[in-house]
């Protein structure tokens, strides 16, 4: 980022927004290089507990986004999105997309009082992470990205497959499976989708599944199964299997339900699909923010590179072409950068606002990445290189909540612009 960036960027932001920025950029620049997060990975956990600690106990980035009854910082999503930018730009491996945009709106939306009061205080303080798990690795159809989330193909229609639950003894017990959960695998709390009341009159709730601590912890260098509820049972009740991911700093889990105790999150009756599709739209934000701080660190490292490379007796940076590579790079950062900071502003310019600003931050990033490579020559996709930690960050990321093309679609459908409003 040139002085003249910075200085439009500065006069854009409050103080303690700037505040926010420059504390945890120093931090991940001490704590999250490609060094550390290769190591972080390969832990049990997937991540670097001491900064995990760090970044939502002393700085209370779990928290930002929570009303201070509960120990949050109260901020709004511009804050949040500041720090998701900062920690896209390092890539740094963090329970913080799963625990604080997407499972902590849920639990502050549906969640009784007393819910509220037992579980958002933990989750802002930083001692219990959350995964949300929905079944047919769907996340993004459950959120309303790329279609209306009320169709229940999702979450398996009642019919066999999904998760199913059923009422025993005054409690829930749930049945099914759910892959690609991020950090499914460490989480100490799971919000899971699963169908009620059989197929007549079927009809899809969240409940909460608590992991507990007592999770038997495998081989720290390589995926595999996390038994909990009777681990030394022959049928243990909950099974969460890290999978081996294409992006390694986005852990996932497949998880298994098997009469697993569950607790209703809420109340019936509730808008579920209605609080998992607004969830959706601040979490295309933060995920947006995360995109461009991505991108706009591969450009970064991508103009150093070219500016000290030689060939043929001059700075590869120096030839027209690449110059011209470079500056269509920029274009799209920026304006990928100024569609999410205006979803982010409060109140926001529309509902559709935040998918748009995701599909435009995953191209802008898969083309960063593209061309980082390509402009980093032979070194730029091996496994020494960071250069393909950013390009498996842009596939992984438009697999799990794109493509931008569905995005783009379900935003228009939303608005009427081809034709009339969809719900």
């Amino acid at each position: 980022m040139d002085a003249a960036d910075t200085a439009a960027l500065a006069a854009a932001l409050t103080e303690e927004q700037q505040e926010i920025r420059r504390t945890l950029r120093d931090l991940l620049t001490e704590r999250a290089g490609p060094r550390e997060n290769r190591e972080a990975t390969a832990t049990p956990e997937g991540y670097d507990t001491g900064l995990w600690a760090r970044m939502s106990g002393t700085l209370g980035l779990a928290g930002l986004a929570l009303p201070e009854e509960y120990g949050g910082v109260g901020c709004g999503p511009a804050e949040l999105a500041l720090a998701c930018e900062e920690t896209g730009r390092a890539l740094a491996p963090s329970p913080l997309l799963a625990t604080a945009v997407l499972a902590a709106p849920l639990i502050a939306a549906l969640g009784t009082p007393a819910q509220r009061a037992e579980l958002l205080p933990r989750v802002a303080d930083g001692s219990l992470t959350c995964a949300l798990a929905v079944p047919g690795g769907s996340l993004a159809l459950a959120l309303g990205l790329t279609g209306d989330n009320a169709s229940e193909c999702w979450s398996g229609g009642g019919r066999a497959g999904g998760v199913q639950a059923r009422a025993v003894d005054g409690g829930w017990r749930l049945y099914g499976e759910a892959a690609q959960v991020l950090d499914g695998h460490s989480a100490g709390l799971l919000i899971v989708a699963a169908h009620a009341g059989g197929f007549a009159r079927s009809r899809t709730l969240l409940f909460l599944v608590r992991t507990g601590a007592e999770a038997e912890a495998g081989d720290p260098a390589a995926p595999g199964p996390v038994r909990q509820e009777g681990a030394g049972q022959a049928a243990p009740r909950l099974v969460r299997t890290r999978r081996t991911t294409l992006d390694l700093t986005r852990t996932q889990a497949t998880v298994e339900l098997r009469d697993a105790e569950a607790e209703l999150l809420g109340e019936e009756p509730a808008d579920i699909l209605g609080a998992l599709a607004a969830t959706g739209r601040t979490a295309a934000v933060m995920l947006a923010a995360e995109a461009v701080g991505a991108a706009r660190a591969a450009l970064d490292r991508t103009i150093d590179h070219v500016g000290s490379r030689e060939q043929f007796g001059r700075p590869v940076g120096s030839f027209q072409a690449v110059k011209h590579r470079l500056a269509d790079l920029y274009v799209q950062v920026e304006a990928a950068r100024s569609l999410t900071y205006c979803a982010a502003r409060e109140p926001g310019p529309g509902p559709e606002s935040g998918p748009l600003a995701l599909a435009h931050a995953l191209e802008a990033l898969r083309a960063t990445a593209g061309e980082s490579i390509q402009l980093h020559g032979g070194i730029g996709f091996t496994w020494e290189h960071e250069a393909h930690l950013f390009f498996k960050r842009a596939a992984s990321d438009e697999l799990l909540f794109g493509p931008a093309r569905r995005l783009r679609a379900r935003a228009a459908e939303r608005t009427g612009l081809f034709g009339e409003v969809a719900a």
